[in-house]
């Protein structure tokens, strides 16, 4: 739960210094509907709201691991700023972090936020954390408490940065990762929904570089540059957790910063490589425009971005096509992606996109 220094008006003093206190606690109010909707039944009220409180029923698991995660969105928030559409950046915050969490297999259980800004603009906040709330709730977790600070002098009025932590639970024996991938298993690609939240600086200075406006109509795209370079992170925890209880995952990876390659190596073990074939896919539109826009090359452009998949996961090769199948009926976009081969844990590209 947020809660202010103190409720009421704002003290002469502190107000002389930029903190409205009383803006907070509006942001509060305008916020409580949609962090509402997150509610899981094991959250449990603290009366003094300093805290979030979350029943671990130890019963339903055998030899429960908690896991947790952290991350924030990045440059991203600054287009944000710059178009002045604040009620998307949270559902990136989401993505994440949970999505981090899942890919040990872990259930997302609850999160917190962090806002820190320059003025605390009530109907601001309560858009930003729309989109947190928005986030959580694809995700199946709880927003259990969060924090909003006004830092005057610090940041400009306009400015402000989020950042989120959340906690999940996994079976120890259902652990996934690199120590379960073997020789022959399949890899399978699930769509990103764009750029999600990683490359940002690379993306500010090609378009500012081009004198480019948030509000430029781009063809490719059909609407505005800003609603394009804006659209929210794919939240993938549901989906990989109704996989998993399907089919017999080994690993899963989420593809963030540094790119497909370096994000699956991490779930690969030593003496294994991914084959990947790039004419498997065609990654969405934006990616050629600021490879085009900005003179990238492809190296540089799949060492910063996610090039259309925000999510792997290796399986069984004899369940792939029960996994790119499942995910087609729960609306996720997913296909073969390659293979895994004898190697050095490594993960390589190959071929031309289709």
């Amino acid at each position: 739960m947020r809660n202010r220094v103190a409720e009421g008006a704002t003290p002469p003093a502190y107000a002389a210094a930029g903190v409205d206190i009383a803006a907070g606690d509006r942001a509060v109010e305008l916020m409580k509907a949609h962090v509402a909707r997150t509610r899981r039944p094991e959250q449990v009220a603290d009366a003094s709201g300093f805290a979030g409180l979350f029943r671990l029923d130890t019963a339903r698991y055998r030899a429960p691991l908690l896991a947790t995660s952290t991350d924030g969105v990045g440059t991203k928030v600054l287009l944000a700023q710059r178009f002045d559409r604040h009620d998307t950046i949270g559902v990136d915050l989401v993505g994440m972090v949970v999505d981090d969490l899942v890919v040990c297999g872990a259930e997302p259980l609850f999160m917190t936020d962090y806002i820190a800004c320059g003025k605390v603009v009530p109907e601001r906040i309560a858009e930003i954390v729309s989109g947190i709330a928005e986030g959580c709730h694809q995700a199946g977790c709880t927003l259990i408490g969060g924090e909003t600070a006004e830092h005057p002098g610090a940041m400009r009025p306009d400015e402000y940065d989020l950042a989120g932590a959340g906690t999940g639970v996994v079976e120890e024996d259902a652990v996934l990762g690199p120590q379960r991938v073997r020789e022959g298993d399949a890899v399978i690609a699930m769509a990103s929904s764009g750029l999600h939240s990683n490359g940002y600086s690379l993306v500010r200075r090609v378009i500012d570089e081009a004198g480019l406006r948030l509000d430029s109509h781009v063809a490719e795209f059909g609407a505005a540059l800003g609603e394009e370079l804006l659209t929210p992170t794919r939240v993938y925890a549901k989906d990989c957790l109704a996989l998993a209880a399907e089919v017999e995952v080994h690993a899963f990876a989420h593809i963030t910063g540094g790119g497909l390659a370096a994000n699956l190596a991490r779930s690969l073990p030593g003496h294994l490589d991914a084959a990947l074939d790039r004419a498997s896919w065609t990654p969405p539109a934006v990616f050629a425009f600021l490879a085009e826009l900005g003179k990238v090359g492809r190296a540089d452009m799949e060492a910063t971005f996610n090039m259309g998949v925000g999510m792997a996961a290796v399986v069984p090769e004899d369940q792939a096509e029960r996994a790119v199948a499942l995910l087609a009926e729960r609306g996720l976009p997913a296909w073969r992606l390659g293979e895994v081969r004898a190697g050095s844990g490594r993960a390589v590209l190959a071929g031309e996109h289709s």
